[in-house]
């Protein structure tokens, strides 16, 4: 920490002079200095208080008091790396293993996402002896060299895409391919990625893994329709491949549901590899690679050692373990599962009177609002985003709202996801007539208030959420 506190500009300056610029700060023409954490609450310089509507890495709350006890306690006696032995990591391993189906039984422990699906690329190409990779359209999957080139969402605007890279439609039932009125979604967007497959065979390649977020984030907070992800298996399964489900968004319970996100797709589906970061740890960097007995031993036949200097270090799995306390003695799955769909009815009605609202999309606290500018072509409406955007970091005292929306949107994508609510107080009076409204409301929180809220709206996190969806026609209207 520093020794005194600066003011916000001394620090804007040190970090555009120490920084490189493709480091974006959120609202960067105006960016909030954040000093504290506590819960789901966020404190700037001033003290002004935020809820912290994106932070996809503090999952039980920011500085929740039993994680930092743990970090504290076990850093006062041992902090090393993992080629001692020590109870930590075996009994870190042992309870992630029971949150997952049997037959993915070993456990790789690393520092970040990024990490977790590089070494799942590693796993899968020496188990198969082959090399490509086949993903889903506007994936995202990590800031590593070898992630980038099968992430979409980076590699066109860098390199583009390599040749033992093939990229298959992204299965929105929305605006995709096969909508909602297909009748069977599902094995459709399955037969897309066997042609993608077949296409790669045709030309002499070898298909080594399919990767996907159980529910893609970045591609714009889509549901696979149930029964995508089997079949898809079965066509990755016969051209020699295996399945590698990314779990470092949406794992932990974020569904509600389920504990994982790829159990939505069935009890019977499992994936060969599954990937763990961001959450796992809330804020802590703690990522983890779970695989089968057969994956791991075609690994370890190399016989070259796997070391990883600070993944599954003592101190790491202590907070592992004391998010995994949590998550189960505060019920956060449940109440996942209850806040998401409360959220999600409310938006749902707001959907029913204003036609910019195109889709209400989600499980658990994963949701996502589509912005269009016509019901019948579903055209992204862009403009509007890119509208919200510019007038939703707002000073205090804005006309536009007391709670002021934070948001960002894709380019290309009406899409926005939701960052942070000012709380400074009642929603300010309408703005000029209108035609339609905006909600731009992507729930990328797993920051829980207990239960009780939903008893007493009035307070808290879910206070915010209904006035955002009761009084956005007060913050951001078109004429």
């Amino acid at each position: 920490m520093a020794a005194d506190p600066r003011e916000k500009a001394a620090t804007l300056a040190l970090r555009r002079r120490l920084l490189s610029n493709s480091c974006k700060l959120f609202f960067p023409e105006d960016p909030i200095k954040i000093v504290r954490g506590q819960g789901q609450y966020m404190y700037d310089e001033e003290g002004a208080e935020y809820i912290d509507c994106i932070n996809n890495v503090a999952h039980v709350g920011h500085c929740h008091p039993l994680v930092v006890q743990a970090a504290h306690e076990q850093n006062q006696v041992l902090n090393t790396n993992s080629r001692y032995l020590h109870d930590n990591i075996v009994d870190y391993a042992q309870r992630l293993s029971e949150t997952l189906p049997e037959k993915l039984c070993v456990f790789y422990f690393l520092n970040s996402g990024s990490e977790a699906n590089d070494l799942a690329l590693r796993l899968a190409r020496q188990y198969t002896g082959h090399w490509d990779v086949v993903v889903l359209d506007h994936a995202y999957h990590g800031h590593l060299s070898s992630l980038i080139d099968i992430s979409p969402y980076k590699f066109r605007d860098l390199d583009g895409q390599k040749e033992w890279v093939h990229v298959a439609p992204l299965p929105d039932t929305y605006r995709g391919l096969y909508r909602e009125d297909h009748p069977n979604p599902a094995v459709a967007y399955a037969s897309e990625v066997k042609r993608v497959v077949s296409s790669a065979q045709e030309k002499g390649r070898k298909i080594a893994a399919f990767f996907a977020e159980s529910l893609p984030s970045v591609g714009g907070q889509i549901v696979p329709p149930a029964g995508f992800f089997p079949e898809v298996a079965e066509h990755i399964h016969k051209a020699g491949g295996v399945f590698v489900a990314d779990e470092i968004q949406v794992g932990f319970g974020r569904v509600g549901k389920h504990f994982w996100a790829f159990q939505l797709q069935g009890e019977d589906f499992v994936p060969d590899i599954v990937t763990m970061g961001k959450s796992i740890g809330n804020g802590h960097p703690v990522a983890c690679v779970a695989t089968t007995q057969a994956v791991a031993r075609a690994f370890e036949a190399t016989g070259v050692e796997y070391f990883n200097t600070f993944g599954g270090s003592p101190v790491s799995c202590a907070v592992g373990l004391a998010v995994l306390d949590v998550l189960e003695k505060e019920q956060l799955q449940a109440h996942a599962a209850c806040v998401g769909s409360f959220l999600m009815e409310l938006l749902r009605q707001q959907k029913a009177k204003h036609p910019i609202l195109g889709d209400i999309r989600g499980v658990g606290l994963f949701i996502g609002v589509d912005l269009i500018k016509d019901e019948a072509t579903r055209m992204p409406a862009t403009e509007e985003a890119d509208y919200v955007v510019s007038r939703s970091r707002m000073p205090k005292g804005s006309s536009i709202s007391r709670a002021t929306l934070g948001t960002v949107a894709e380019p290309d994508s009406p899409f926005l996801e939701e960052q942070v609510f000012r709380q400074t107080g009642p929603p300010a009076p309408p703005l000029a007539s209108s035609s339609c409204l905006v909600v731009p409301f992507y729930c990328h929180c797993s920051l829980l208030p207990s239960p009780h809220i939903l008893e007493n709206p009035s307070k808290g996190l879910m206070c915010v959420l209904i006035q955002i969806v009761e009084c956005a026609s007060f913050c951001f209207e078109f004429t």
